[in-house]
């Protein structure tokens, strides 16, 4: 699915976003702030706009298609979110503007407020396109992105264990190698500074995870240190998406 003639449609896709988006909705803030521009450019910059904002749609549906394949960076995961329903409501906005101010060689005050507002989200709707675009093109060169549901990582993503029960990532752990924590040692991670979550048979190292989490750090803090299984499967159960972010902070097994 999401496929281009066997290529993933995704890194396809993107280049539309980031050429038609911030294009169209600079030119819509060009057309309402020089008035002279808007009878020859401002319908221009709509068909721009729904065809940047049809983009935007189809890159974060093919990214979660890609995500399953080949993991989520979180972030960029989190901004991608975002940006279409931004671009859409510049659409809906700009729509409604275009169509009042048409054809009126004078705007009254309702078309000046809605256009205001559009021009707001115009902005906003390149800043995100722009903090999207860096956020994917700097998880592709540095490597960050998760590893794919179907294949959980096992010691080059664990950790060693210390005489304590602590445990910090290493790189001297092989492939062969597959570290396995007890349920005393998860519940000494419990803060969000150091916040550890058995999920699944799995032990994961969720405190990065917590500032960046979409529905906000309030969901993960009472995790820490906790076997969450109940909790992440009553809210993410069957969910590609939350399934392959997790593997990313995937530090061994629990055992039994």
């Amino acid at each position: 699915m999401y496929d281009f003639f066997g290529l993933p449609l995704h890194p396809l896709v993107v280049h539309a976003v980031v050429v038609l988006l911030p294009l169209s909705a600079l030119g819509l803030i060009a057309c309402i702030v020089f008035g002279r521009l808007r009878r020859g450019y401002a319908g221009l910059a709509l068909l721009g706009m729904v065809a940047g904002t049809a983009a935007a749609w189809v890159a974060m549906l093919s990214g979660h298609a890609l995500a399953d394949q080949v993991g989520t960076p979180a972030a960029h995961m989190a901004w991608g979110e975002w940006l279409p329903r931004v671009a859409t409501a510049t659409l809906v906005a700009a729509a409604v503007w275009y169509f009042l101010q048409r054809g009126k060689a004078e705007t009254d005050n309702l078309v000046k407020g809605l256009g205001m507002l559009t021009a707001l989200l115009a902005a906003a709707s390149v800043a995100l396109t722009v903090i999207v675009g860096h956020s994917g093109a700097t998880a592709v060169w540095s490597g960050t992105g998760a590893t794919p549901t179907s294949a959980r990582p096992t010691a080059s993503a664990s950790a060693q264990p210390s005489a304590t029960g602590d445990a910090s990532p290493t790189s001297s752990a092989t492939a062969s190698t597959q570290q396995s924590y007890t349920l005393a040692q998860v519940q000494q991670h419990n803060t969000a500074s150091d916040c550890w979550a058995a999920i699944n048979g799995g032990v994961y190292n969720l405190t990065d995870w917590i500032s960046q989490h979409p529905g906000g750090p309030e969901r993960i803090t009472p995790l820490c240190g906790t076997d969450a299984t109940a909790a992440f499967n009553g809210q993410h159960s069957g969910q590609s998406k939350p399934e392959s972010t997790l593997t990313r902070f995937y530090i061994g097994e629990l055992a039994s």
